[in-house]
């Protein structure tokens, strides 16, 4: 192995510095470099790495790879219970001294002290481990560990090649972690389908495209009031319960959140032809459907006198926009402008004005073929005509369309 080491280190270096950061991510990269080091002799049978991560619901991520096979990413949540497992762990000894830590489980005896991972460890038949501090550019440390179970466990010229791979791997893992840092922060901010296209490079003031879309307005009835009267820290949490559920409801149905604006929730459902149309139009009815259930629960467990009970408008309307950059030459926003999105925040405010929670243009009524629920045509602001609105009955089987025929409504359109 003596002689081996050096081989074996300046393959996988030159594998890591070449084709490793074609793989998708860190578990890829991990795995396919502990096979290499295997396949080398080099007795790993346990690598991880850990990452500190940006994400609004993670806090880190885990890469695992074991030589039975098993090869996985783990997600630690910032709310989870895994946090007292850290703090008595290696890894916090390497982010603490910046150094590494390495332990011989078969020579050192069952401690008082001993890290609990060593405990499993030494009880799946591992006999040495070593953790060590991977460094980033920003000055951050990540850590990598490696495990094995061979008698001997890991000599020097192992931990020579491992110390060999710690910069390369580094700047590998580097890389992932910032283009995922970027996919994130984007998702977060600004929505999966607009993230992906400022990534692939569209970031010119009003550089975009033209695309049909189901366009979705949600409003907070009686915000104005409520926000005026409740403490900022009730205002933040009335604000994302309700934000929650319409994200999740929209999401689950296949649409995007484009934009938080005061109370307002706008959301599109991209289609081209028109059994495109017709399903997208159909998610969006199920999306507002799933929102009020969504926001019956949130009313129904809430306990605390201060915060009133959720009570919202919906309004869907269909038509052309354009979907690209908007702004000044230093602050731009990803977002959906023209007359299509303008009327849908239009009838959003005939919704509240009639007290309806949901509402939907001629528009997506002619493209879900169901005009029997006429509830009325009304002047909105900025249009010259009147508008049709319908109020569909979403308490039927989806698959009848939600398209409502009651004796009321035939009469009201017949008027």
């Amino acid at each position: 192995m003596v002689l081996e080491a050096p081989i074996v280190a300046a393959d996988v270096v030159q594998w890591l510095y070449s084709d490793a950061s074609h793989l998708e991510g860190t578990r890829e990269i991990v795995a396919e470099m502990s096979k290499r080091l295997l396949a080398g002799n080099v007795p790993v049978d346990r690598v991880t790495t850990g990452i500190w991560v940006v994400h609004p619901n993670v806090r880190a991520e885990a890469s695992i790879w074991t030589s039975d096979g098993k090869s996985e990413l783990i997600l630690y949540k910032a709310d989870d219970s895994s946090g007292a497992d850290y703090e008595n762990s290696p890894i916090k000894r390497v982010h603490t001294t910046r150094k590494s830590v390495r332990v011989k489980i078969a020579q050192e005896a069952d401690r008082q002290d001993e890290f609990p991972i060593i405990q499993e460890l030494r009880e799946e038949g591992y006999t040495d481990y070593i953790a060590i501090p991977m460094p980033f550019s920003d000055g951050s440390v990540k850590v990598v560990t490696f495990a094995t179970k061979a008698k001997s466990g890991f000599n020097g010229s192992h931990l020579s090649v491992f110390e060999s791979l710690i910069r390369p791997l580094a700047l590998v893992c580097e890389l992932k972690t910032l283009r995922r840092t970027a996919e994130t922060v984007l998702d977060t901010y600004v929505g999966p389908r607009a993230g992906l296209k400022v990534l692939d490079g569209a970031t010119r003031r009003g550089e975009g495209e033209w695309i049909k879309a189901v366009v979705s307005f949600a409003d907070i009835r009686g915000f104005t009031r409520l926000s005026n009267t409740l403490p900022a820290d009730k205002i933040v949490l009335f604000l994302n319960k309700y934000f929650g559920a319409m994200t999740a409801a929209v999401e689950a149905h296949g649409g995007e959140v484009l934009k938080f604006i005061g109370d307002e929730v706008m959301a599109i459902f991209p289609y081209e032809t028109e059994e495109e149309a017709r399903d997208a139009a159909m998610r969006g009815l199920l999306a507002s459907r799933d929102t009020l259930e969504r926001i019956k629960g949130i009313n129904s467990s809430n306990s605390c006198a201060m915060t009133p009970d959720l009570s919202v408008g919906i309004a869907l309307h269909a038509g052309e926009v354009f979907y690209g950059n908007v702004g000044s030459e230093t602050r731009l926003d990803f977002t959906v402008v023209g007359p299509a999105v303008n009327l849908a925040s239009r009838i959003a405010e005939l919704a509240k004005d009639l007290e309806r929670q949901l509402l939907v243009s001629d528009a997506v009524a002619g493209i879900m073929g169901c005009r029997s629920g006429l509830f009325g045509r009304y002047q909105v602001k900025g249009f010259d005509e009147p508008v049709s609105v319908y109020s569909p009955d979403l308490s039927g089987e989806s698959k009848f369309g939600y398209c409502p025929d009651t004796t009321a409504e035939r009469a009201l359109e017949a008027n």
